[in-house]
C-alpha cells in the first residue's frame, strides 16, 4: 500500500491553472498533489550572442525554489550568491526538453524564457516545471501568432515529464516526498506527446534494479505523462 492510498499506477491529482500572471506572455501555476510550481514564458526579441543572424530561436529556462516551499526554510540561492548544483542541473533539465519540443526555425530570432518557481515542494518538482513549463510555452506563442509575430506554429508537439520508482518493492507512478526518500529506484522520464523519449534519469539507492523492472517503470511512465498530455491539451484549448 502507497501512503497516499493511490494505486500502484495512479497520478497524483492534477490541476493547471492558466494566466496565473498579469505580465508574462504565457503563465499557469500547476499542482501534482501538494507539489505547486509557478511557470512563466518571457518573449524577448534577441537571441544569445552565438545565435544572431542565424535565423534561430532560443528556449532556455529558470528554476528556483522559495524559501519556504519544503519544511524548513531554505536560504534564497541570491543571498548565498550562488546557485546551487542541484539548481543548475535542474534548470538545464528543463530547458534542453522544452528544446526538444520546439521548431527552433519557425520561432526566429527571439528568446523565449521560462520561469519555474517551486511554491509548494511534495516530490517530482522538476517534472512538475517540464510540463507546465510547456503549457507556459504554449501560450506564450499562441500569443505571438495571434498577434502575426509568428506564421508557422513552432511547437512541434507536447512535452512531459513524470517519476516512477521502486518504492517497497513495486514499481508506483508519480512518486510524493514521502516515496520519494524511500524509494530502492528513482527514476524520471520526459516524453513528448507522441511517445517519444526525451530524457531518461534513473538511479538505484542501495540495491540494483533490473531489466524487467525498468521495463515496468517505462509503461507507467508512457501511462503518466499520456495523462499529462490530456490535462495539458485541456488547459491550453
Amino acid at each position: 500500500m502507497r501512503p497516499s492510498g493511490r494505486t500502484l499506477d495512479a497520478l497524483r491529482p492534477v490541476e493547471i491553472i492558466v494566466n496565473a500572471t498579469k505580465h508574462a506572455e504565457g503563465s499557469c501555476i500547476i499542482k501534482c498533489g501538494d507539489t505547486h510550481v509557478l511557470c512563466t514564458a518571457s518573449v524577448e526579441k534577441r537571441v544569445p550572442p552565438w545565435l544572431r543572424n542565424t535565423g534561430l530561436g532560443w528556449v532556455t529556462a529558470e528554476y528556483g525554489m522559495l524559501p519556504r516551499a519544503t519544511t524548513t526554510r531554505n536560504r534564497r540561492e541570491a543571498a548565498a550568491g550562488k546557485q546551487s548544483g542541484r539548481t543548475q542541473e535542474i534548470q538545464r533539465l528543463i530547458g534542453r526538453s522544452l528544446r526538444a519540443g520546439i521548431d527552433r526555425v519557425a520561432l526566429g530570432e527571439r528568446q523565449i524564457t521560462v520561469d519555474c518557481d517551486v511554491l509548494q515542494a511534495d516530490g517530482g518538482t522538476r517534472c512538475a516545471s517540464i510540463t507546465g513549463g510547456w503549457v507556459a510555452l504554449r501560450l506564450a506563442i499562441n500569443r505571438l501568432m495571434a498577434a502575426g509575430e509568428i506564421k508557422i506554429d513552432p511547437l512541434v508537439d507536447h512535452v512531459a515529464a513524470i517519476s516512477c520508482g521502486i518504492y517497497a518493492g513495486q514499481a508506483i507512478l508519480d512518486l510524493d516526498y514521502a516515496e520519494d526518500s524511500e524509494a530502492g529506484t528513482d527514476a524520471n522520464f520526459v516524453m513528448t506527446g507522441r511517445g517519444g523519449l526525451i530524457e531518461i534519469q534513473s538511479s538505484a539507492e542501495g540495491a540494483t534494479f533490473s531489466r524487467s523492472e525498468f521495463d515496468q517503470l517505462m509503461d507507467l511512465a508512457e501511462k503518466g505523462v499520456a495523462e499529462l498530455v490530456i490535462a495539458q491539451k485541456e488547459a491550453t484549448t
